[in-house]
């Protein structure tokens, strides 16, 4: 029971990456009449005291690469808070420190990147395929015990950008044919302070995508600062996001009137593919995200292909020439207008 007793005092941090503490489930009523189930090693459920029917089902993720932590200590401080009865929320929660393993060995995954195995069941060929698995059987179970009779449910997995970023907090929006893009999603970005909002073209398996596009969760990859270790994080950088998160879980709802100018939106133009060993830019894999490029600038070549951006110019994110044959290299992306109605859309 040490474990369990851990995460009961508040540690659930710490009883999560004590690997060598055998894991059991738990279930139990905190003073504030909060129930909370222990479902698996860093996966926290908590359901409120009075449910009402009407209750959103809100997953709140960190950890899914081990190396970023400023997610896993706003979801720490949030569910101590729950924990010892100072925060009291008003919907069914499922907290998730995701990656014990590679958190523990400071990278960003053991072996394979699991915020690409969200599609559905992974052969088990690493600790990654595994935790995956076992992350989407959890919501499965998750989002199939809601009690309301409309569901409303969100994802907002939580992650830290490995370079430096022209938006010190942005969001990813995965592509699905789900409603996932409500105007009260965007308005909480905007009362978070969150600067800009990444509107993908296709799909992709991360662990964000995977609610959106089978459960029809209003879904976010949010990257909040740079990743650092335990204990350099500048959380007071993010308070605003905090205190937004905070009335999220214990507002029973929040204003969905989206007013916020500075909030910025970005379409994706062209996802480049890395074909080749060939395959290069003509930047440093380290450039900062959104960093800008005039039309007609030659941003890289594979084989005997060169791309240029395009017309109006086009910024670069997530650059990466390392990853492998048929991955991913970086999107190219342009800022964009949108239409305001239940949901956010791309002006045509």
């Amino acid at each position: 029971m040490a474990l369990v007793q851990q995460v009961r005092d508040g540690d659930f941090l710490g009883a999560t990456l004590d690997l060598s503490q055998p894991f059991e489930t738990a279930e139990w009523t905190v003073s504030s009449g909060v129930q909370c189930q222990l479902l698996m090693r860093g996966v926290l459920q908590v359901t409120p005291p009075n449910i009402k029917g009407t209750e959103k089902d809100i997953v709140l993720s960190s950890g899914i690469h081990g190396d970023e932590t400023s997610p896993i200590e706003l979801v720490q401080r949030l569910t101590e808070g729950v924990l010892q009865g100072r925060v009291i929320p008003a919907h069914r929660i499922l907290l998730i420190i995701g990656h014990p393993e590679a958190i523990n060995a400071q990278t960003r995954y053991i072996d394979e990147n699991m915020n690409r195995l969200f599609k559905g069941h992974n052969e088990e060929r690493n600790v990654d395929c595994k935790v995956a698995n076992q992350l989407q059987k959890v919501i499965s179970h998750f989002f199939a015990g809601s009690r309301a009779e409309n569901k409303d449910r969100w994802h907002l997995d939580m992650h830290s950008a490995i370079r430096d970023s022209k938006h010190y907090t942005f969001a990813v929006s995965p592509f699905t044919a789900k409603p996932t893009r409500s105007n009260r999603l965007f308005s909480f970005l905007s009362r978070a302070g969150i600067e800009a909002v990444l509107m993908s073209n296709a799909s992709s398996p991360t662990f964000s995508w995977h609610s959106a596009e089978y459960y029809a969760a209003q879904a976010l990859t949010l990257e909040l600062g740079k990743v650092a270790e335990f204990g350099e994080n500048d959380l007071s950088s993010l308070e605003l996001f905090y205190e937004a998160l905070l009335a999220l879980v214990t507002e029973q709802e929040l204003p969905s009137e989206w007013q916020n100018d500075e909030l910025k939106i970005y379409k994706v133009t062209r996802t480049l593919i890395k074909h080749s060993e060939q395959f290069s830019f003509t930047f440093p894999d380290e450039l900062a995200n959104f960093t800008f490029f005039e039309q007609g600038k030659l941003l890289g070549s594979d084989e005997d292909v060169e791309y240029f951006s395009l017309s109006g110019g086009e910024a670069v994110v997530f650059p990466n020439s390392r990853v492998a044959l048929g991955h991913r290299a970086c999107l190219l992306v342009q800022q964009a207008d949108v239409d305001l109605g239940e949901q956010v859309t791309l002006r045509q």
